[in-house]
């Protein structure tokens, strides 16, 4: 029911790209210029500038874009209100999780959703949590599941899942056998972390700093982007490094991966949903209820 036009807008002023946009659109970049034009004729304005391959919105673009994401939204509420009248769910939702959620705790979620509620289109997007929360005030997605300590104050958190970070190293490495090690060892072996701006570097460095250890005293190896590159990495190294507990289900059941304890050292923490402050999404609000279930009954 949305009219096309306002959506290739909308597309485009989102992703600032011609390009990007018709290939989301699933239509040619010369019919998303054509959708363009006509829409400027129509208000008499330019709403792009354009320099070369960039584009930029012009003063009425950005009026237009405002006003496009309070229709976009009243339009997700109407398909959502349609749809319950019917006693179905449907329509599309946009989410974005932090990297360790995406790959280890929202899959089982999304395919035990997907086989009730077929009729609802889900997109995942995955990056650390600043990342997330950009794209949450951004308007890209509708709901974040992020880590991290720091909240800002335009999105409302609320807890979603107990999870705790563990010191692991491959099986055969020299501490692997060892119940426990302390802090002052720890300091001692190559570690590899998360880059900055993860949320469970940001939980690793807040936790240590209570027992009075900077990032600094550890022997850093590297900061790699993923948790599935620090696992591959470990298998290769005598290196240690700090992982959720749900990232190394696999390995522990296959015996490739060993739990060291760190005296005096325990790091927990809790994942979060995020909306924006004050937005309702039905649809992403049935999502949470039903992903909060889901692991309350595991």
């Amino acid at each position: 029911m949305l009219d096309f036009r306002l959506l290739v807008f909308y597309t485009v002023a989102k992703k600032l790209s011609f390009t990007k946009a018709a290939a989301e659109l699933f239509i040619t970049q010369p019919a998303v210029s054509r959708h363009i034009q006509e829409l400027e004729q129509q208000v008499g304005m330019a709403l792009f500038e354009r320099s070369g391959k960039q584009i930029s919105l012009t003063p009425a673009g950005e009026v237009a874009l405002r006003h496009a994401e309070i229709i976009q939204a009243n339009y997700r509420q109407l398909e959502y209100d349609l749809n319950a009248l019917k006693g179905k769910r449907a329509g599309g939702l946009h989410i974005g999780a932090s990297s360790t959620v995406a790959q280890y705790v929202l899959p089982p979620v999304l395919a035990h959703f997907h086989e009730k509620y077929a009729d609802v289109a889900i997109s995942l997007i995955s990056g650390n949590t600043e990342h997330i929360e950009q794209a949450l005030l951004n308007k890209d997605i509708e709901v974040g599941i992020v880590e991290g300590r720091t909240h800002l104050h335009e999105l409302h958190y609320e807890p979603f899942l107990e999870d705790e970070i563990v010191l692991i190293a491959k099986v055969d490495h020299p501490l692997a056998q060892r119940d426990e090690v302390t802090l002052e060892e720890l300091k001692t072996y190559p570690m590899v972390l998360r880059e900055r701006g993860s949320g469970t570097l940001e939980v690793i460095e807040y936790a240590l700093k209570e027992q009075g250890i900077k990032l600094a005293d550890l022997n850093v190896a590297m900061y790699l982007g993923s948790t599935e590159s620090i696992k591959s990495y470990l298998f290769h190294s005598n290196g240690l490094a700090f992982i959720s507990v749900y990232a190394v289900e696999n390995e522990l059941r296959s015996g490739t991966i060993r739990i060291i304890d760190v005296k005096d050292l325990t790091i927990s923490r809790f994942l979060y949903t995020i909306q924006r402050q004050g937005d309702t999404e039905p649809l992403a609000d049935s999502f949470l209820r039903f992903a909060r279930r889901y692991y309350n009954q595991s």
